[in-house]
């Protein structure tokens, strides 16, 4: 896969799709910076090439939350918020063009030096930015000559600005920028070539959320430690008792199912134990911890208990790679984070012990950053939905684009 290191890029004018859709503040300031941050060896290099760079992303969903009257909600969703620390990141000079395609946007990229960078508006502005549209990606495209795209986060999105925005391209004019080589090259690592025993941490509320995913991985892992919600369908689907813990009835077959294949190819499903149960969904309900099999009629599981916990850190110690994708519990209260941060630890002491580790997106990321150990593990995926659709053996749009 072409990567930017195999371009020509000294005074070239280059289109990059970053994805700088960072959480905000009521006074529009950024509360996170860390996606900025993973797009910042791209931009460098770039500019360190002799680069004229030109970034494009989106920010929110300015489409669907229109002001009353129908208008986008420019203020709010404007990438103009993102210019001054972008300028304190890279040392550049950033302008910021109020549009990311028409007339006034061509001129400024056509008038853009090398070393320095150039904003574009939110392309989610315009409704054809999501479907595709072929229009919109033409105009981006006359922006630049070389098209590089390092929005990991948004790769499984067919968007213009993503996927089609590229066959305007020649071949040897796009390429991956470091981020979503890193993050191809981390999920391969695991698929293609791990170190064993290879466990799989698979959390969340739902098993219709990870269907895809359990089944591509017992094909590819030795040990399956499945929490959260999505635990309940198959302690339900085995004959256990759960209360009025999350179960998808539909989804008890394919759960069997899963279990079945998993015992013919050898690979180990762990389901919890015991469990931290409440008589209520929050933070101050009353608790207990059971058997699994035997939660109460009125009681409700919200955490894995001490007993799994104890027995999914021994199979995560044991591990040569590990993959972590989604909480134990209800980690979001502190009633019920304790089996999602012992996990977390967990992977951190087995990484410090010579295992590598994939954080693959969303929550669990949210867990590892929580418990102080991002540093402490081997990468940390900067895209949930990517991620995930991507170690399910799907084809993302974003990467497909540029190898076509």
């Amino acid at each position: 896969m072409r990567t930017i290191k195999d371009l020509d890029l000294n005074n070239k004018k280059v289109l990059v799709r970053v994805d700088f859709n960072v959480p905000l503040n009521a006074n529009y300031e950024i509360t996170d910076d860390t996606r900025m941050q993973k797009a910042m060896p791209t931009i460098k290099y770039l500019l360190s090439e002799g680069a004229a760079v030109i970034l494009c992303s989106h920010l929110g969903r300015p489409q669907k939350k229109k002001n009353e009257d129908g208008t986008i909600n420019v203020k709010k969703y404007t990438l103009k918020h993102v210019v001054e620390h972008l300028a304190s990141l890279t040392g550049a000079e950033v302008q910021f063009a109020s549009d990311c395609v028409g007339g006034e946007t061509e001129l400024m990229a056509e008038r853009l030096e090398a070393g320095q960078i150039l904003l574009l508006e939110n392309t989610r502005f315009y409704a054809g930015e999501s479907k595709g549209d072929l229009d919109l990606a033409i105009k981006l495209s006359r922006l630049a000559e070389i098209y590089v795209n390092d929005a990991f986060g948004t790769a499984h999105r067919a968007h213009a600005s993503t996927a089609t925005v590229a066959q305007y391209f020649k071949p040897e004019n796009k390429a991956l920028g470091f981020l979503m080589h890193s993050e191809i090259e981390s999920a391969d690592k695991l698929l293609k070539s791990p170190k064993r025993p290879v466990v799989a941490i698979v959390g969340g509320a739902k098993v219709s959320d990870k269907i895809k995913l359990l089944e591509k991985l017992i094909e590819v892992v030795n040990h399956v430690c499945i929490g959260g919600g999505m635990a309940y369908t198959f302690k339900k689907a085995l004959g256990g008792s759960i209360g009025q813990s999350l179960c998808e009835d539909e989804y008890m077959d394919l759960a069997l199912e899963i279990l079945a294949k998993a015992k013919d190819l050898g690979t180990e499903i762990h389901l919890p134990i015991d469990t931290l149960i409440a008589d209520d969904f929050n933070n101050e309900a009353n608790t207990d911890v059971v058997d699994t099999n035997h939660i109460p009629d009125d009681w409700q599981g919200l955490d894995i208990g001490p007993k799994t916990i104890e027995a999914f850190r021994k199979v995560v110690l044991g591990a040569q790679s590990i993959l972590w994708n989604g909480p134990m519990g209800v980690f979001e209260m502190e009633t019920f984070a304790k089996g999602t941060n012992q996990i977390a630890l967990a992977v951190g002491e087995a990484t410090q012990n010579g295992a590598y580790s994939l954080i693959g997106g969303g929550d669990s990321v949210a867990a590892i950053n929580k418990a102080g150990l991002s540093d402490k593990v081997s990468f940390i995926s900067t895209g949930g939905g990517a991620m995930l659709e991507y170690l399910e053996g799907k084809v993302l749009p974003g990467i497909k684009a540029i190898s076509e």
